[in-house]
């Protein structure tokens, strides 16, 4: 399996067959112009967390460029599908697909989630993370949420031993307070920070979630480097 950031809160999963989008933002503003293409190369299934610009601006675009169909909260995989996008699966949490040898659920979020439709903000159903089952791992994304204590049964009934942990504070939990989920929550073997470095209210280093975790492989990924898993 390998774990490829796509800047920001975008994730690309390679694992067998299968090559996972999750929010694919290929136009933020650390994604190299000339890198785009190769970033959704190959996708074969989209997920999607929230309606957050910065999570679903591109989406529609992406799923139409490589054909891939896009799954999520109902009602916004039914709104991208009803913009354009390649027609997925609407489920809700608790719910699984399998996508090849892959298993994927959904799971709660502490967030929010909108888009915006002309002057209005429209909201989208509830925000959710996504735990993906495959190649012998257990990977918990949590997308943008604060600390909850929905990652107690999280946990326990996935045992997840790679974190993916939006920790860019001021929208989500911040450094510390990843690291303070992880010890209290979880029992990652590796934690991969996501949503930080974007923009000057986002953290920018990820030295508070190594202090907090010692013993746990704290990996800060590069735009398109992939991490092997």
């Amino acid at each position: 399996m390998q774990l490829i950031w796509l800047g920001h809160g975008s994730w690309r999963i390679e694992t067998g067959d299968q090559v996972l989008l999750i929010d694919p933002w290929i136009n933020s503003p650390v994604m190299p112009e000339d890198r785009r293409d190769n970033a959704i190369q190959g996708a074969t299934q989209i997920l999607v967390t929230h309606g957050h610009f910065d999570h679903t601006a591109d989406i529609v675009e992406v799923s139409q460029k490589t054909g891939a169909p896009v799954s999520g909260m109902y009602e916004l995989a039914s709104h991208l599908a009803s913009l354009g996008a390649v027609e997925g699966n609407a489920f809700n949490k608790g719910g699984a697909l399998e996508f090849g040898a892959a298993r994927v659920t959904m799971v709660p979020a502490s967030h929010s989630s909108a888009m915006q439709l002309g002057d209005r903000a429209v909201y989208m159903g509830t925000e959710t993370g996504f735990v993906i089952q495959a190649e012998g791992h257990s990977v918990y994304h949590s997308s943008d949420t604060a600390i909850m204590a929905d990652m107690d049964w999280i946990a326990d009934y996935f045992k997840p031993d790679i974190g993916i942990l939006s920790a860019g504070g001021y929208y989500t939990m911040d450094m510390k307070q990843a690291a303070y989920a992880a010890t209290r929550y979880f029992n990652f073997k590796t934690v991969i920070p996501s949503h930080y470095r974007t923009f000057p209210a986002l953290e920018q280093n990820a030295d508070a979630l190594r202090a907090g975790l010692p013993g746990v492989a704290v990996i800060e990924p590069e735009v398109l480097s992939p991490i092997a898993v």
